[in-house]
């Protein structure tokens, strides 16, 4: 049996975080019709410019509360949140390429409620995933790198018994764990540090459950981890 389980040295961080879980087991990840991907990433980049009304992007409440977030723990030189990230991409007029069914549907959910999204797949997991911060000695290697370039001690991570999964919180992913058209046993995760906006992130929570399963089968189950509720079973 395989958990997730978010440790005491997060919470005493971001005791008001909110993690959404969608776990997904034997959904079909193949691609097959990439145009509607396409187009549910196009229609996502144009609704989350409705976040974007300040003209400097920096002040966006939606980018400042995360690198807020961000000042709390050692992070490497230059991390930002992935919602930062593909905000900051669309701002600056470029789109998002497709990559497979369930990146896209994390990505454009992500984009429509301006909160990170990832996912990783749970067959490769080494027991249980962890959120937490990192001891610093962990294994990590992330897509385009042939070393391993380990957190810095105190870094809020996902790990594994083998090595960190995503560091800076959910800046940069291992390509150990990382989704491909394979997966057939899926972790997702949608993360909130804005208690104002626990409406959206929940209806973003359910709508990444619905659109996995609705597009590749399979059997979808959501959960909400707080400080009073800190483990999921995912297998």
């Amino acid at each position: 049996m395989k958990k997730f389980i978010i440790e005491d040295d997060f919470w005493s961080v971001f005791p008001d975080a909110k993690l959404g879980v969608v776990v997904c087991h034997g959904i079909d990840n193949l691609i097959k019709n990439e145009d509607k991907y396409a187009d549910m990433i196009l229609n996502s980049e144009k609704e989350a410019f409705k976040y974007l009304k300040n003209e400097e992007f920096s002040s966006n409440e939606v980018v400042k509360v995360w690198r807020e977030a961000f000042q709390k723990f050692k992070t490497k030189k230059g991390a930002r949140s992935s919602i930062e990230s593909l905000l900051k991409r669309i701002h600056n007029g470029n789109h998002l390429g497709s990559i497979n069914p369930l990146v896209d549907i994390y990505n454009s959910v992500s984009l429509r409620y301006a909160l990170p999204c990832g996912g990783e797949d749970i067959d490769t997991f080494a027991g249980d995933i962890r959120l937490t911060k990192a001891v610093g000695d962990e294994g990590f290697i992330t897509l385009g790198s042939d070393k391993s370039e380990p957190p810095y001690e105190g870094e809020i991570v996902y790990k594994d018994n083998q090595g960190a999964i995503c560091r800076c919180w959910n800046w940069r992913e291992s390509v150990r764990t990382m989704l491909t058209e394979n997966t057939k046993n899926a972790f997702l995760c949608i993360e909130s540090v804005d208690e104002k906006r626990t409406e959206e992130f929940e209806s973003a929570l359910q709508d990444l459950a619905k659109i996995v399963q609705d597009n590749l089968g399979g059997a979808c189950k959501a959960s909400i981890l707080d400080i009073n509720n800190r483990e999921v079973i995912i297998e």
